[in-house]
């Protein structure tokens, strides 16, 4: 019948292998030091100073603890576990992986068990004893070996956490109106390991939407959410295939992405960026993917100053006023048509995907209405203002009655 195997297996042993084992625990202690230098090569090295401090109460705290377990099975191993949590850690400040670490205890194991099965032989321990021991002995090691799995995995976390909040204060000194000194975003951005480019973007998105972005994004930018927005400081912007990874990026989200300026001039490219944002999310711009802001430049404009378009619109367009709705319609699709195409008859027809004739019929009745402001500079620029604005208008109604 097979046996179970035992999480604590030691506590079957008898208390008499403690009273056996302890009396030999530093010869035990001096061949696993010497075993683990010859055979890690990241340990190869004098056992002085604090390396070989540390190594040496790690492997006697083991044994000691170890011994305990066998004479007090049911106590807890207490503060000692601390010793091989700090171990983990320290490998992590010491820039290694834990391959190591987990090597000399592998080899710490193999050769603790080779001592101390020598050492009970001698007292003539029963095999069923030592078959236990062994069993024991590789499971005390299994312990240690996860609690300093415990301690590199705790260091990394507190390092990736101070990374991220060095990363999200530089970037918030990067975004900020007035801009900062040139020696706090130096320093900042030394303390958060960022190189300072020549030339970044801001990239303004939902802030539910920026984890999604900020993992397609290159990886040298900077992403956090700032003031209830999604944002990013995204390096050289326009470099060898920069531009198709950012794009990549927004695919599927609602994101704007601000002109590329030098670092002291971010908040800049952010304010824009922003405002895209905010205009897509109104409807005044199109949406379903990143938008740059030199793209919608025109938009941007209209929406931002909406009051003052509006008050054109009731001016410049006040003539329309007595018209039915479907005729008002026709009458600013028709000017609409005769300010882009300089009140040529025949492109305004293409157009309007109408006969010239109608055009001309059209274009007599603007006049009617607008009169010598049809051929007034300014008032033209007026009137595709007013223009635009109606029709960005009508597609924020429409949007909102999807909603």
């Amino acid at each position: 019948m097979t046996k179970t195997v035992q999480a604590e297996p030691w506590r079957d042993l008898p208390h008499s292998i403690a009273e056996i084992i302890e009396p030999e625990l530093d010869a035990v202690t001096d061949e696993i030091l010497a075993a683990i230098g010859r055979e890690v090569p990241e340990y190869a090295r004098p056992l002085e100073g604090s390396f070989g401090r540390g190594l040496r109460v790690g492997v006697t705290e083991a044994l000691s603890q170890f011994v305990g377990l066998i004479r007090s099975p049911s106590g807890a191993r207490g503060p000692g576990r601390e010793v091989y949590v700090a171990l983990g850690r320290g490998e992590l400040r010491q820039g290694r992986t834990l391959d190591s670490l987990q090597s000399a205890y592998r080899v710490g194991a193999r050769v603790a068990w080779r001592e101390v099965s020598a050492i009970a032989r001698r007292a003539h321990v029963d095999p069923e004893v030592l078959s236990l021991l062994a069993e024991s002995i590789f499971a005390f090691i299994e312990e240690l070996s996860a609690d300093s799995v415990e301690g590199y995995a705790e260091a990394r976390s507190e390092v990736e956490d101070e990374r991220r909040r060095r990363r999200r204060e530089l970037l918030e000194l990067l975004l900020r109106t007035p801009a900062a000194d040139d020696a706090d975003v130096r320093a900042a951005a030394a303390a958060a390991g960022w190189r300072l480019p020549r030339s970044a973007a801001a990239l303004a998105c939902a802030e539910d939407q920026v984890e999604r972005v900020a993992l397609r994004l290159p990886a040298d930018a900077l992403c956090a959410r700032v003031d209830g927005v999604g944002a990013a400081v995204v390096p050289d912007p326009e470099g060898p295939g920069r531009r198709a990874e950012i794009d990549r990026a927004g695919a599927r989200a609602s994101a704007a992405l601000g002109p590329a300026a030098p670092p002291d001039g971010l908040a800049g490219s952010w304010s824009l960026a922003r405002a895209t944002l905010a205009a897509i999310e109104a409807g005044a711009v199109p949406g379903g993917g990143l938008m740059r802001v030199d793209d919608a430049l025109a938009e941007l404009l209209l929406f931002e100053n909406r009051e003052l378009v509006e008050r054109i619109a009731a001016r410049r367009l006040a003539p329309f006023g007595e018209l039915t709705r479907k005729a008002r319609l026709r009458m600013e699709e028709t000017l609409l048509a005769y300010v882009q195409q300089h009140g040529n008859a025949a492109a305004m027809a293409r157009a309007l995907d109408v006969h010239p004739q109608t055009a001309r019929y059209r274009l007599a009745r603007l006049r009617e209405l607008l009169g010598d402001e049809l051929d007034d500079p300014d008032a033209r620029f007026e009137l595709e203002l007013a223009l635009r604005g109606t029709r960005r208008q009508s597609r924020e109604r429409a949007r909102s009655l999807l909603m």
